[in-house]
């Protein structure tokens, strides 16, 4: 299981890093001022330049990736329900989520920055969660519904 767990962060490091940079092409989008922005203006600043909030925004996001990798091991726990799986998968997903969106900026350091991160959070997760549930769900039914018509 822990060799299983490091292959997976493994794999998973490099798409937190296009993740990162998927975020960052949405905050260019949102800025709106025809610059792209590799970080956060303020984490440049908070770093004492552009060079060293980048590479503290890649060393992020490769953890960040590595962590939703090796966090994927939980849905393999048949002894565990769905319930279990998605609650713990939720909250290792939002444990290294949230402070790496925090510390490199990619919401407002206010209440209402931090509530809305979180609702968006969970949108995604939710639309992530039932598009790969409810196909899932269709084929079991079928399935179910072949055994039942022998």
């Amino acid at each position: 299981m822990k060799k299983k767990i490091l292959l997976r962060s493994l794999m998973g490091a490099p798409l937190g890093l296009a993740v990162g940079t998927l975020i960052t092409v949405v905050i260019s989008l949102m800025v709106n001022d025809g610059a792209y922005y590799a970080v956060v203006p303020k984490l440049a600043q908070d770093c004492g330049g552009e060079l060293n909030a980048v590479v503290l925004q890649t060393i992020l996001c490769l953890l960040y990736g590595a962590v939703w990798g090796g966090g994927s091991v939980i849905w393999e726990k048949e002894d565990w329900s769905l319930l279990r799986q998605t609650a713990t998968h939720f909250a290792v997903g939002s444990l290294a989520t949230f402070p790496i969106a925090y510390y490199t900026r990619w919401m407002d350091h206010t209440p209402w920055g931090i509530l809305s991160y979180f609702l968006i959070f969970l949108a995604i997760y939710t639309a992530i969660w039932l598009s790969q549930y409810l196909p899932l769900k269709r084929r079991v039914d079928r399935m179910n519904d072949k055994l039942n018509s022998r």
